[in-house]
């Protein structure tokens, strides 16, 4: 048996001492020939007649095992600088070629042995193949049709210029050459024009940037950029394969009309039946059923990825691109999730790293200018790594962009991925480079590719709203000015409380709501997080979701719509965002800062159980709300709803004529002047009354601080801070009383107290009869008058006071809003543990003022 390879260098025998096994002949210029004897040896162990690792499959088993291995190790180090998966798959694959580990004796025969390249090649083939197919799933054109100036301009600039610039870099490389392939330079234009949309997305989506006018840009840059360089790809094989006959690409073409034109209508409408199908198996319980024929109709689609690569093979072009035109034209539904919940990360982390590794085997860091001039070397991957930006710079300089925002674009567009690699091995195979040149383009990617998190994190950082003096909350807004909100929900079972209150908060013509009621969804199955903006004039698309979620999505959107249309003061903006647990909070408050609104309003992740005690409806609402908490940029409010809706909306004449009586009870600090800003406004309605009840210290309490000697430095600055809240406190308080003294339906009273005690016997015996109580959370707060009331508190996101009322059994009917004014900027920018087991971090913000095109998610 033969198999072939490169030779490290010229005129250099690269067979190793000791490799008897093998004989190695020169060929022309830098191709050898390697011969080897295929012989089944009778093994020396008990367990099989033949030895496992002289066998092509158990070989290829450890080269997987190796690989997969090493990249997790990789990734796991390479964390910290935020890389890509893509960057530390391609270095283990160098790490495991001839750079590295190809040169110990025992990987060289036992590992990466040369009769098992082919198997290897096969293997990643496939793998290839099913991964251009869940490309072709993830891609969506749609913003190809919305693309504005920017972004067309940015794309085209990025295939010509760095296409001409692979042109000329070709030409230099091989200009002593004679035997060099005239298609060889169009693979290495097509590898410095490419730009990985799938990996781009997941950037985006981990630096908080998808739904900003940057991310927007550079997303739909890289959708046109990429299926340009894919049909350059295409038509550079078949004319490759077809010995330069121009003809071979008709074939592909009419593969590409049928698909389009002929598949793509019957998968909609086997796709259209499907969905019928299981909306009536789920109004009959039928659960079970519904799961089956999932599973029956991916196996047929998978199936068709394989048909439709086998079509393409005989068009003369390579597999992938039949499975990712197949991929392509797939209806945007719940068949494109559970596909990706099926196979992404076999497809991914199994079948794809033997593609990784080929490029290793192919690349050798050591023999790096073999043969070539070192300026020429570092001439070629400075330009290949520049090119992008350069063009992506030139443009942006001409529209009058920022330099800030042109330079991060370009950076962006320079993400490369496996389709970069795609090019390169086929490139190699065509001659198109040699073990040098392909070791040149392997370093740029990762170059390029290594560079674009930490360029991007520092050009536009997450903490740059913190810049601002204040902080967008209640208190520093008037009472009769535009009100903004961000309503989140979780499910269904929040909406009735969030709506109501919204009701009450007196939405007029002079102090009108805006409303952006966002339903969270747990991201599953995804490659990036999505936000989804229901609007009435578009038809968007929600089908992405499962069906339960779906229907639950527009449930929401009809409540809402309600809201609108019964108070034409109130404007409401449906989202849905769909995002990991763990960063969902960050959506939250990038989509705060965007819009600018002054109060988040979640609902409570407990509910009342049969007993009158709490239990969770699930542990990760408390985990977002736990992070917003101690993250958001602006105030935020807990609804723990007991009751307020029964009286809303009005169904009798009683009704009618009954006021929905809240409480605000004010000990002190910035939380509680924000729960009065709030009940502020409410007060306003005329549905609404309002009692404002303020503790103040009582005689004992003043006397045992009076008494207290024993004060230092520390002690007198303490004070010196309490003082300075208690103003504040006083000047609100009388602001307050002053402008709404002629309101009857505003009641104020101050009760003094020396003990948490006596709070809650004051409101147990004198305000229990409210329907809603509004308190401040009281932030990292440590007040004599609260004494006592920290030793059993239970529920430390609706601080001492909220969680008094939730806990009270007089009160059990009774709704409770909890608010927490937005932190100030010195504790975000010196993140301090709000509650335990919860630590602040840096705010993750939306870019609200990028020269970039326009989108619909701008502020109304």
């Amino acid at each position: 048996m033969m198999g072939s390879g490169t030779a490290a260098n010229k005129g250099v025998r690269p067979m190793a001492s000791g490799l008897k096994n093998y004989y190695v002949k020169r060929g022309l210029e830098k191709e050898f020939e390697v011969c080897f004897l295929d012989n089944r040896t009778v093994g020396l162990t008990q367990w099989q007649a033949t030895s496992p690792l002289m066998t092509y499959l158990p070989s290829f088993m450890v080269q997987l095992t190796l690989i997969i291995t090493l990249s997790r190790l990789l990734m796991i180090i390479f964390k910290p600088l935020r890389q890509p998966r893509f960057v530390c798959e391609i270095l283990a694959g160098v790490m495991l070629g001839p750079t590295f580990m190809q040169n110990l004796q025992q990987v060289a025969i036992y590992v990466n042995k040369p009769e098992g390249v082919l198997l290897l090649e096969t293997m990643g083939s496939l793998g290839v193949t099913f991964y251009m197919f869940l490309m072709g799933l993830e891609m969506d054109l749609t913003p190809i049709r919305k693309m504005e100036k920017t972004a067309y301009s940015v794309a085209i600039a990025g295939i010509i210029l760095p296409g001409f610039a692979g042109m000329i870099l070709y030409r230099l490389v091989k200009i002593d050459q004679e035997d060099a392939p005239m298609e060889g330079g169009f693979f290495w234009a097509i590898a410095l024009t490419v730009t990985s949309f799938s990996d781009l997305a997941r950037i985006l989506s981990k630096l908080k940037l998808m739904s900003t006018d940057l991310g927007k840009t550079a997303l739909a840059s890289a959708v046109l950029t990429d299926l340009v360089s894919w049909i350059l790809l295409v038509a550079t094989i078949a004319m490759v394969n077809g010995r330069g006959n121009v003809l071979r690409i008709i074939p592909t073409l009419i593969f590409m009309l049928l698909c389009w034109f002929v598949i793509r209508p019957l998968l909609f409408r086997m796709i259209k039946r499907i969905g019928a199908e299981r909306e009536d198996s789920l109004s009959s319980s039928s659960s079970s059923m519904e799961g089956q024929c999932s599973d029956k109709h991916v196996g047929f689609i998978l199936t068709g990825v394989l048909f439709c690569g086998f079509i393409t093979e005989l068009c003369g072009v390579h597999p992938m691109f039949g499975a990712f035109m197949f991929g392509l034209i797939i209806p945007r539904g719940e068949i494109r999730t559970k596909i990706m919940d099926k196979i992404e990360e076999f497809v991914v982390g199994i079948m794809l790293p033997p593609v990784f590794l080929v490029a290793g085997l192919r690349t050798n860091i050591v023999f790096i200018a073999a043969g070539y001039r070192y300026w020429l070397v570092a001439t070629v991957i400075i330009v290949a790594s520049l090119i992008k930006i350069i063009s992506t710079l030139l443009v942006c300089a001409y529209l009058r962009c920022s330099f800030r925002d042109s330079l991060a674009l370009g950076v962006l567009m320079n993400t490369k991925g496996v389709i970069a690699i795609i090019v390169l091995q086929e490139g190699r195979n065509v001659k198109g480079f040699d073990q040098p040149t392909f070791t040149w383009m392997v370093l740029s990617i990762i170059l390029m590719t290594g560079l674009v998190v930490p360029v991007v994190s520092f050009t536009h950082k997450s903490t740059r709203h913190l810049k601002q003096q204040h902080r967008m909350n209640l208190e520093r807004s008037r009472p009769e000015s535009e009100l903004r909100v961000l309503a989140c929900l979780h499910s269904s079972k929040n909406l009735s409380g969030l709506i109501n209150l919204l009701h009450l908060s007196n939405a007029t013509r002079k102090s009108p709501i805006v409303v952006f009621a966002v339903h969270l969804i747990e991201l599953t199955g995804r490659a990036s997080a999505m936000l989804i903006l229901h609007d009435k004039s578009e038809t968007n698309d929600i089908s992405s979701n499962p069906i339960r979620e779906r229907a639950e999505s527009e449930q929401i959107v009809r409540s809402f719509e309600s809201l609108q249309n019964d108070n034409r003061a109130v404007t409401v903006h449906p989202l849905t965002a769909v995002s990991p647990y763990a960063t969902m909070h960050e959506d939250v408050s990038n989509l705060a800062i965007d819009k600018h609104v002054s109060v988040i309003l979640l609902p409570y992740h407990k509910k009342p159980n049969d007993i009158g005690g709490w239990e969770d409806q699930n542990l990760e609402y408390k985990r977002v709300s736990q992070n917003l908490l101690a993250n958001a940029p602006c105030s935020v409010g807990i609804l723990v709803d007991r009751g307020l809706t029964r009286h809303l909306p009005l169904e009798s004449q009683h009704d009618q004529i009954r006021k929905i009586r809240i409480a605000m009870l004010f000990v002190e600090g910035a939380d509680d002047r924000e729960a009065l800003a709030y009940a502020w406004r409410m007060g306003a309605n005329p549905r609404v009354t309002l009692t404002v009840v303020r503790f103040v210290p009582g005689k004992d309490l003043l006397e045992s601080v009076a008494d207290d000697d024993d004060a230092d430095l520390d002690v007198f600055s303490a004070m010196f801070e309490k003082e300075k809240e208690k103003l504040l406190d006083d000047d609100y308080i009388n602001e307050f009383r002053f402008r709404t003294m002629h309101n009857q339906f505003i009641t104020y009273m101050e009760k003094p107290v020396n003990s948490g005690d006596q709070i809650v016997s004051t409101i147990t015996s004198a305000h229990n009869d409210y329907d809603l109580y509004i308190v401040g959370r009281g932030y990292d707060r440590q007040s004599p008058m609260t004494s006592g009331l920290a030793d059993w508190s239970e529920f430390p996101e609706l601080g001492l006071i909220g969680d008094t009322l939730i806990s009270v059994d007089s009160l059990m009917s009774a709704s409770v809003l909890v608010m927490q004014q937005s932190p100030p900027v010195a504790a975000l920018a010196n993140p301090r543990v709000s509650q335990k087991g919860n630590t602040s971090g840096s705010n993750k913000g939306f870019s609200s003022d990028h020269p970039f095109v326009s989108h619909r998610l701008s502020n109304p």
